[in-house]
């Protein structure tokens, strides 16, 4: 059996503030915003290179718990590779994230920082050798 990736979905208490925060930060592009049978508001973005990134807020009767950017088990961060990670952290946290790591040198010319962004998730920026 073949799998294929497909998407990432964050759920946040605003949908559209989120999306927004993403296009700012990470140019993601809005590509449909809507309101599913299943109550909840549901955003689809693209990344500058393709990957589908779902926003949505809670679905109807459905409760949510907090969001968590520190370490944790289950899907804990998505990566994004930056050309200056120093510069990225300063324009990143300029629009309202806050940094939770780094810069660290991974070795081998990798650098890494993990960032918190809206709704609690964790990011990480890669400066890639």
């Amino acid at each position: 059996m073949t799998y294929e990736f497909n998407h990432v979905h964050l759920k946040a208490a605003d949908p559209k503030a989120a999306a927004d925060w993403y296009v700012k930060a990470f140019g993601f592009t809005i590509v449909s915003d809507s309101t599913r049978q299943f109550g909840d508001r549901f955003i689809a973005c693209n990344t500058v290179d393709g990957v589908r990134v779902n926003i949505s807020n809670q679905r109807t009767g459905e409760t949510l718990g907090n969001g968590d950017a520190g370490a944790h088990y289950g899907i804990e961060h998505f990566g994004v590779n930056v050309e200056n990670l120093q510069s990225a952290i300063d324009e990143l946290t300029d629009l309202g994230a806050k940094l939770l790591e780094g810069p660290i040198d991974a070795g081998g010319g990798l650098h890494i920082a993990f960032i918190k962004c809206p709704q609690d998730t964790r990011v990480e920026l890669l400066q890639l050798p």
